[in-house]
């Protein structure tokens, strides 16, 4: 038998991904202030750290982000990579292998974050639906059929 419960009574729905204008200022403002650390610690001709640092921010951007935010984070992120993690700063380049790479590497690291973030908002309110269902069945012995 199948019983219709309300779900908007007692459980919380799923938190709403922040706006992806916002999502993209603060990708491009991260990015700014880790290249910005990166030249001044390490300097501008290790590009590795400061590519690990960039996938990273935008990992962690993605877990509060919608997925179609994702291409414009690493997009960000990359920009400030080529144009200020290696020489000549302030000019941007396209080197094939390279730039594909890192684009690959700052997108993979945004849907990541996004799916993970998915994937725990989901498990959260499947628990939480079914705890409710579950507490409401045994409270009602007609609908238990006991």
């Amino acid at each position: 038998m199948i019983e219709w419960v309300s779900l908007s009574a007692e459980a919380r729905p799923v938190p709403r991904p922040v706006a992806t204008l916002w999502v993209w200022a603060t990708a491009a403002g991260g990015a700014l202030t880790l290249v910005a650390l990166h030249n001044t610690l390490i300097g501008s001709d290790r590009p590795g750290p400061a590519l690990a640092a960039l996938s990273l921010l935008a990992a962690l951007l993605g877990l509060c982000a919608r997925f179609t935010a994702a291409p414009g984070t690493a997009v960000l992120c990359w920009l400030f990579l080529n144009g200020f993690a290696i020489p000549p700063a302030g000019t941007l380049t396209w080197a094939a292998h390279r730039d594909t790479f890192w684009l690959t590497c700052l997108v993979t690291a945004a849907l990541l974050g996004t799916a993970m973030a998915r994937i725990h908002h989901a498990r959260a309110a499947y628990r939480r639906v079914t705890v409710h269902v579950a507490a409401s069945t045994e409270q009602d012995p007609e609908v238990s059929g006991r």
